[in-house]
C-alpha cells in the first residue's frame, strides 16, 4: 500500500472543496494503490455533545465516534468516482488495484479493540494504526489547515508552520494541534512516515505522493 489518506471531517463544511478533493482522489487512485479512512467530522463532534450531556462511558462515547467514521466514510463513497466502502482490510488488500477503497473501520475496531478509550485518539490515531497494519509507505492526514503550528494559529497570528516535526518532539508537545495527543505515539510504534496537508488544495496530495516539495507538515520517525 503506498498511502493510507485520512480524510479530515472539517472539509465537509465547504462542499465545493470536498468535492473537488473527492475528485482528485479518485485520479491518484489509477496510479497509487491507496486507501481512504474517514474522519468523524460533524457526525464525531454530536457524539461530543452527548458526551458532555450525559457523561457516557468511554468505551460508548469511543464506539460512537468510530460510527460516525463510518457514516463520514459512507458520505465520500457518494462523492467519490470510481470509489467502493469495505469493513474488510483483507479483502481491500487483496482488492485490483485502480479503484479508490473507503474503509468503514466500526466492525474492525469493535473486535480488534486496539486503541485505549479516550478523547485523545480519534481518526488521527486509528488511520495511523491502519497504515501501520498494511505498512503503508505514507500515512497522509488531510485536513483544513496547512499542517501544524508552532502555535494556535486561529489564537496567534505569528503561529508558524512547521515543515519537518520529529514524532519525538510531537510526543513531548503539551499543547493543542491539528492532530490528536496520541498519533506520534502510534507513528513511532509503526515507523511510519506521516503528512498533514491541506485539502484546500488537493495538488499537495499529488506532491506529497510523487515526493515533491510542498506547502504541509512531514511528520518523521
Amino acid at each position: 500500500m503506498e498511502a493510507v489518506v485520512k480524510v479530515g471531517g472539517s472539509l465537509a463544511e465547504d462542499p465545493a472543496i470536498l468535492d473537488r478533493l473527492c475528485q482528485e482522489l479518485s485520479v491518484l487512485a489509477k496510479t497509487y494503490r491507496m486507501l481512504i479512512v474517514p474522519g468523524g467530522g460533524e457526525f464525531a463532534d454530536t457524539t461530543r455533545k452527548f458526551d458532555e450531556t450525559f457523561s457516557l462511558s468511554n468505551m460508548v462515547a469511543h464506539k460512537m465516534a468510530i460510527l460516525a467514521m463510518d457514516q463520514y466514510g459512507l458520505l465520500l463513497s457518494d462523492i467519490a468516482p470510481n470509489s467502493y466502502v469495505s469493513y474488510s482490510l483483507e479483502k481491500i488488500s487483496n482488492s485490483a488495484g485502480g479503484v479508490l477503497p473507503i474503509f468503514l473501520p466500526s466492525r474492525f475496531m469493535f473486535r480488534e479493540d486496539p486503541l485505549e478509550h479516550s478523547w485523545d485518539v480519534t481518526s488521527d490515531t486509528i488511520t495511523a494504526y491502519i497504515a501501520g497494519l498494511l505498512q503503508a509507505e505514507k500515512l497522509i492526514l488531510v485536513t483544513d489547515v496547512d499542517g501544524i503550528f508552532s502555535e494556535d494559529p486561529e489564537k496567534n497570528l505569528d503561529a508558524a508552520l512547521i515543515e519537518e516535526l520529529p514524532a519525538k518532539r510531537l510526543l513531548g508537545w503539551n499543547k493543542r494541534t491539528s492532530v490528536d495527543r496520541t498519533l506520534s505515539k502510534i507513528l513511532l510504534q509503526t515507523k511510519t512516515d506521516c503528512y498533514v496537508v491541506n485539502g484546500s488544495y488537493p495538488e499537495r496530495i499529488r506532491h506529497i505522493l510523487e515526493n515533491e516539495k510542498t506547502i504541509c507538515t512531514h511528520v518523521t520517525v
